[in-house]
């Protein structure tokens, strides 16, 4: 039996990078943990089963917290590399950031798991340092930072034998980022858990992180101008304080929810809403497990998905245009159209736990027998 190492980023809250960690775990249960951080809060960690996270030494940085993390990347590079992961023959790094660059030998294979290019670091520069507010002589250093990130980027993507995307959306940003060929292996969805249960109310539904390239403000905007529709958002983060008022009357904030009052919305909501260019977005595939329709962005993972109306067995709409405007002729265009639950629930187990822990493990598999040729061939 290999040792094998998982390494992931850092363990701040029970997101979809987290589930796909959750299902490693599941294929590789006697692997160990890695991470920069770990200040996952206490009733978020059972799917942990009391496992130990071997953390970097930003874990006993002062202050370092959970609200503050983020203010320490430009540590993070060094911290990931002094990982030491000399003692196993697999390491496994599930990446949206930094783990890609951690320091591996020639005996050992290195499977990368590529949610995204570093978003910040690359196409989403100028909207990070606007959304955040940074602009004069601090805008001017973190462009001076972010430059440098990206040279290490590059040289950390250059690291992994092996590289896998999370959609052929991410495998197209990935050529273009790094020059780099990946496979496409896609985030798993728990489809034993969301399930339909058969009845739809007068209300729309998204849930969400609130941070700014999820775009609940413009979903917020659109409903705004609809008062005759309903909608329920669930969610927190750092948008909170500037939404915040803009929520009441046909809006309804229910704050951060539990998987169970999640699901209990997705199984009767008249549909998901869905506004990010997103990786891959496991969420809408969890309301299409639940029988509802998304109306969707329609650019990055959702087009791979949602089948749109104009398929056969369409689950979801796409608008085409990142603007409330889009969105609100998207919702008028969704009610003059029927959509069955079986569709939505048969599309969705296509992506279930059991197929990504089965593509998983034959990937591994298959990449260290051809490893192992290749140093016995020298």
């Amino acid at each position: 039996m290999n040792r094998i190492a998982i390494v992931h980023e850092w363990f701040t809250t029970l997101g979809g990078s987290e589930k796909v960690i959750e299902q490693l775990l599941q294929v590789f249960p006697d692997a160990d943990l890695f991470s920069l951080i770990d200040f996952l809060p206490e009733k978020d960690r059972a799917w942990l089963a009391g496992r130990r996270v071997q953390t970097s030494f930003l874990q006993k940085f002062p202050l370092i917290n959970l609200r503050n993390y983020r203010s320490y990347l430009p540590f993070m590079p060094l911290a990931i590399e002094q990982l030491n992961l000399s003692g196993y023959e697999i390491i496994i790094s599930n990446c949206h950031a930094v783990t890609k660059g951690i320091i591996t030998s020639p005996e050992q294979l290195h499977i990368s798991y590529i949610h995204t290019p570093t978003r910040y670091a690359w196409d989403m520069q100028n909207a990070y340092l606007e959304n955040s507010r940074i602009n004069g002589v601090k805008g001017m250093l973190a462009r001076v930072l972010l430059h440098y990130v990206r040279l290490w980027d590059v040289a950390a993507a250059n690291r992994p034998d092996v590289l896998i995307a999370n959609s052929g959306f991410i495998a197209n940003r990935i050529r273009k980022t790094y020059r780099r060929a990946s496979q496409v292996i896609y985030p798993p969805v728990d489809t034993d858990f969301f399930t339909p249960n058969g009845s739809r109310d007068d209300f729309y539904f998204t849930a969400s992180r609130f941070v700014p390239y999820k775009r609940i403000d413009l979903i917020v905007e659109a409903f705004r101008a609809m008062p005759d529709k309903k909608l329920v958002i669930s969610g927190d983060g750092p948008e909170l304080e500037r939404l915040k008022p803009l929520f009441g009357g046909n809006i309804t904030w229910l704050g951060y929810q539990p998987s169970e009052v999640l699901r209990d919305h997705l199984r009767r909501c008249k549909a998901f809403i869905f506004a990010a260019k997103e990786d891959f977005g496991i969420t809408p595939l969890e309301a299409q497990a639940c029988g509802a329709p998304v109306i969707a962005y329609g650019e990055g993972g959702a087009t791979e998905t949602v089948r749109g109306n104009t398929s056969d067995h369409p689950t979801g709409i796409f608008f085409a245009k990142q603007t409330a405007s889009a969105l609100q002729e998207a919702v008028q265009t969704f009610e003059g159209l029927t959509f069955l639950a079986e569709d939505c629930r048969s599309h969705a187990e296509r992506f279930s736990n059991q197929r990504f822990r089965n593509e998983f493990a034959a990937f591994v598999k298959k990449s260290w027998d051809d490893y192992q040729r290749v140093i016995q061939n020298g």
